[in-house]
């Protein structure tokens, strides 16, 4: 796991979307409306899909009708010239691009072309030539100070719903953190921005983008932790908090800020006991910038402020 800038390899820039499989279209569909997004059903009957779209436009997830919950598969883009080397480089890193990829990817009505694999951990992963859709740089953060003689805030009833801007990052658990990371590393170029010994790292992508992209949590087994939406500032969290309590998600972690990345949050708990995160200002990477990665201990893993942490936060219901 190097950091130094003299390794140089391709890299993706960004994630695309994600697909999750969930065991109801009806709740997913409740859930992410009363998140702000713009949730879009795509067929009828049975195999109705969702597509989660924020307020940039992009299409940020497919949610898939499944008996339970889980990864169906994470896209990435990148620049059409680096897509050879990439492929040869996740060849080179062990990633499975036979049979069993092909398999997995087909029926999915997917992305198009592009290079299908899977991961150490039997994750289906894609990657395609396509748009960066992360910032170039550091995304403005609502930090309004208020004059004298001014009201700084609003009554309630003028509390507008809180929209995500865009996604930020996907955290995924897995058995093997580091083993995570050095894959992913040497298949995709990501870098890693920090971690905890080897119980939870966090990778950025080189080409400029939020301190992480892709993150690892350990347990005994792969699975879906969370999914981090970027709103403007502190009192957005706040709000957006309040905002999923009164559609009767009070289930959570929140708020708060972090350690690693900075960022401030408040994690809603959807209803597959996985995790939707409201997160404001999280610390940037610019293209070409060496992050100093820190090993940091436990207690740093976490938060820098916030409420105790809950047992059902770390628990991975796919185990």
């Amino acid at each position: 796991m190097s950091n130094d800038a003299s390794t140089r390899r391709a890299a993706v820039h960004s994630i695309d979307h994600f697909a999750l499989n969930v065991p109801s279209i009806d709740d997913a569909r409740h859930f992410y409306s009363a998140f702000g997004l713009d949730v879009r059903d795509i067929g009828e009957g049975p195999d109705t899909q969702l597509e989660l779209r924020a307020l940039d436009g992009h299409r940020w997830a497919r949610i898939l009708p499944a008996a339970s919950k889980s990864l169906a598969y994470l896209s990435f883009n990148c620049f059409e010239g680096d897509f050879g080397t990439l492929e040869r480089q996740v060849r080179e890193a062990g990633g499975r691009v036979g049979a069993e990829a092909v398999a997995l990817a087909n029926g999915r009505q997917h992305t198009g072309n592009g290079l299908w694999f899977v991961d150490p951990d039997g994750n289906l992963i894609h990657v395609g030539i396509g748009p960066k859709t992360t910032p170039t740089q550091k995304t403005p953060s609502g930090r309004h100070e208020v004059d004298a003689d001014r009201r700084g805030s609003h009554p309630r009833s003028q509390a507008r719903t809180v929209q995500p801007r865009r996604m930020s990052h996907v955290l995924l658990f897995t058995p093997d953190v580091l083993r995570a990371v050095d894959f992913y590393e040497r298949a995709l170029g990501l870098r890693l921005s920090d971690r905890s010994a080897d119980l939870i790292a966090f990778m950025h992508g080189t080409h400029g983008s939020d301190h992480h992209l892709v993150a690892f949590a350990k347990s005994n087994a792969k699975g879906w932790h969370h999914v981090a939406w970027d709103v403007d500032g502190i009192d957005e969290v706040g709000t957006g908090s309040s905002q999923m309590a009164a559609a009767g998600y009070t289930r959570g972690w929140g708020t708060g800020r972090h350690v690693l990345g900075s960022n401030y949050f408040h994690y809603v708990m959807d209803p597959w006991g996985s995790f939707s995160e409201f997160s404001a200002d999280i610390d940037f990477v610019t293209a070409g910038h060496v992050w100093p990665a820190g090993d940091f201990p436990p207690e740093d893993s976490l938060y820098l402020w916030g409420p105790d942490v809950p047992p059902y936060f770390i628990h991975n219901t796919e185990a």
